[in-house]
């Protein structure tokens, strides 16, 4: 009878020998194993399948199994794959999430594109309905992904002549951490020698229940950082929260021509936006 430890530890070399033979691109290799006197393998003459057929009726089932497995994941290549859409990821911008996606270099014309999403944890995946049989390279799942607390996936897929690709899936989505902020617009008066600056935070896509887009800072604390400018040299930095909607800034020079921008900063993680365009106004 044969040693249940020692037949183990046979199949193990042999399954060893045939993994680097096949992970190495399947090159020309004469491979014999002779650790034990239940197995015996041997490969040669590298073939385009992986395997060479020489001594094959030698080698124990369950090293066949690792064979086909093994060389199934390694050498084989589908036109599926060929025709899978490439650089799936988000990109967020005020929360406005929208997927991306670029056609294969081996793709043809006319394809079309079928997108679907779903919460991170769920089984199922969802068909993103007005992202089926689309022929644009994005899809914006600001709705589908609403909830800035939650974790998603999408994946997308395209349909040609040669039939469906293989569904490519997208890195992990959190609108919370993942997205970035637009600066805030900007409005200013003056009143003698004071600048009162109206600030105006960026809005999302997302309506409330009066159907009036969201404005960011419901969803994201914000603070604003001020900048005011003359003769291209700045003169003051100022900040204030989100909860501000006026800034006053006295005590400027007469007749003076002053230049406003504005960032937006996310204090938890120090992000900030790009500056807004400038804004300048002159005192009396």
């Amino acid at each position: 009878m044969v040693d249940a430890k020692e037949l183990l530890a046979s199949i193990l070399f042999n399954s060893f020998l045939v993994t680097i033979l096949l992970v190495t691109n399947c090159t020309h290799a004469d491979v014999t194993a002779n650790s034990s006197k239940y197995t015996r393998l041997k490969l040669s003459d590298g073939l385009p399948q992986c395997l060479s057929s020489a001594n094959m009726s030698t080698v124990t089932a369950p090293v066949l199994s690792l064979i086909t497995l093994v060389c199934w994941a390694h050498c084989s290549h589908s036109v599926q794959d060929d025709l899978a859409p490439v650089e799936v990821d988000f990109r967020s911008l005020d929360y406005r999430n929208v997927l991306y996606w670029k056609q294969p270099h081996k793709a043809g014309q006319h394809k079309k594109y079928f997108v679907q999403h779903k919460v991170y944890g769920d089984k199922e995946w969802t068909n993103t309905e007005h992202c089926q049989g689309i022929q644009l390279l994005q899809c914006d799942l600001s709705q589908e992904t609403s909830d800035p607390r939650e974790w998603y996936y999408a994946r997308v897929r395209s349909l040609s002549a040669e039939g469906y690709s293989s569904w490519v899936i997208s890195p992990r989505f959190h609108p919370h951490w993942d997205t970035s902020i637009s600066p805030p617009q900007l409005k200013a008066t003056v009143t003698g020698l004071t600048i009162m600056v109206q600030i105006r935070p960026p809005r999302t896509p997302l309506r409330g229940p009066k159907g009036t887009r969201l404005r960011v800072t419901k969803l994201q604390k914000l603070t604003f950082r001020i900048y005011l400018m003359h003769n291209d040299v700045e003169e003051e930095v100022l900040e204030t929260d989100s909860c501000s909607k006026e800034l006053e800034i006295p005590g400027l020079h007469p007749k003076t021509t002053y230049c406003l921008q504005a960032v937006s900063i996310i204090p938890r993680s120090g992000r900030k936006s790009t500056r807004s365009p400038s804004l300048c106004i002159s005192t009396n």
